[in-house]
């Protein structure tokens, strides 16, 4: 017969099993409470979270935008000084080199001007004279020497000031440079999402890296920049206004003084002619008073020749009537006449003779003034012809030139001048 099994173990009672169901009850429902109190928090905490995430992403995007405006408003305007200071190079170079060439031609106008002196210095005995055409001509090279000192004095401040330019642009560019390199950063951390693809974590990335500088020195710099470019222009177009103004006053300086020399040698040429049409004149009438010297001289041996004749006829008949006889040879008027003859002719022909050396002495002076003449004369023709050469010397000074200004102002700041003139004398 089978028998009821017990099973082991220690036997609650019925209140046990009633408490234990509630209690089960009581740990279920404050678990199901605080587990919604977790869940209203964890909720609460990701609404509170994911709000300033987004705000926090929106602000830093936002941020980014406005650094981006502020670097991109730089840039541009660095990139507009840089192309100022360009074309500020490249007027500044072009006037540079307008000094130079104009330096370049006082060479030639230097070279005129001590060619003419030199050929001056060939002149002859009483034309060898300090005239006003020397006087002008040594003003010449000195005013020429000045100028081309005052443009090399400009031609090196151009240089200084090209060496400043070039400094400041290339801080500029630098600048630039750092600013678009910002900026394709900037956007490339705008660019980034939750999504992308290159994204990951950084070691200490909140740390502050070497060299990193403060908002307002970072402005400051970029400001100093852009004002020492912009500075350096407005030097640079002052200092190429005066290199203009330079080469202006030297040209009209120089070609003042070349015309005040070229006037002095026209003067002087046309007092060389009058004095060689007057040494002319005076060869002319003294060809003429020497021929007829030379005539009378002849006359006047002629006449001692006749009158030497006459004497020797009276001598003649003197001589034979003493050999009148005895009673007849008488001191009568036949024999003072003759007597009286002799002395006159003797008396005339001393005379002529007299005369004769005279217009012989006056001849030899004649001839003497006219060798006098004749070498003045030449004298004068070489002085001539040697101002004639240098009148063909300085028409080299006739050339077309370049006008020393730029042909378009850079930044306009001055006004655009002719390109080309001739500089005639």
């Amino acid at each position: 017969m089978a028998s009821l099994s017990v099973k082991p173990g220690q036997r609650f009672t019925l209140p046990d099993w009633q408490n234990n169901s509630i209690l089960i009850s009581a740990d279920a429902e404050q678990q199901r409470y605080n587990s919604h109190h977790i869940r209203q928090e964890g909720r609460a905490l990701r609404n509170e979270t994911g709000n300033q995430a987004r705000w926090d992403e929106h602000n830093s995007r936002t941020h980014l935008k406005d650094r981006i405006a502020c670097v991109d408003k730089w840039r541009e305007a660095l990139a507009r000084c840089l192309t100022d200071i360009d074309l500020e190079i490249d007027a500044l170079t072009k006037v540079k080199e307008a000094a130079e060439n104009a330096i370049q031609a006082k060479n030639l106008c230097l070279d005129v001007a001590i060619e003419c002196l030199t050929l001056r210095e060939s002149r002859r005995d009483i034309d060898v004279v300090r005239d006003p055409v020397e006087e002008e001509l040594l003003r010449e090279v000195k005013v020429i020497e000045k100028t081309k000192k005052e443009l090399q004095q400009r031609v090196a401040d151009a240089f200084r000031q090209l060496c400043l330019l070039k400094e400041a642009r290339q801080q500029v560019i630098s600048d630039h440079k750092h600013k678009v390199e910002a900026l394709e950063l900037d956007r490339q951390c705008m660019s980034f999402n939750p999504t992308s693809g290159n994204i990951s974590f950084k070691v200490n990335p909140t740390r502050i890296p070497d060299g990193s500088t403060a908002l307002s020195e970072w402005e400051q710099n970029s400001r100093c920049n852009k004002e020492r470019a912009e500075a350096e222009i407005k030097a640079s177009v002052d200092l190429r206004g005066a290199i203009t103004l330079s080469i202006a006053q030297t040209n009209n300086e120089l070609d003042a003084q070349r015309i005040a020399t070229e006037f002095a040698l026209r003067k002087r040429m046309r007092d060389m002619e009058a004095a060689l049409n007057e040494l002319r004149w005076q060869e002319q009438n003294t060809l003429d008073e020497i021929a007829e010297m030379e005539e009378e001289i002849r006359q006047l041996e002629e006449d001692i020749r006749k009158r030497t004749l006459d004497l020797k006829v009276a001598h003649t008949r003197l001589e034979t009537r003493t050999y009148r006889p005895h009673i007849e040879l008488c001191r009568d008027q036949a024999q003072y006449g003759l007597a009286d003859e002799v002395q006159q002719l003797e008396g005339i022909i001393r005379a002529l003779q007299k005369k004769r050396t005279e217009s012989q002495d006056a001849l030899d002076a004649l001839y003497r003034q006219l060798h006098r003449i004749r070498t003045d004369i030449g004298y004068k023709t070489n002085s001539l012809q040697l101002d004639n050469k240098c009148m063909d010397t300085r028409r080299k000074l006739v050339v077309s030139v370049e006008k020393f200004e730029p042909e378009v102002d850079a930044v306009n700041r001055t006004r655009d001048l002719p390109r080309k003139s001739q500089l005639e004398l």
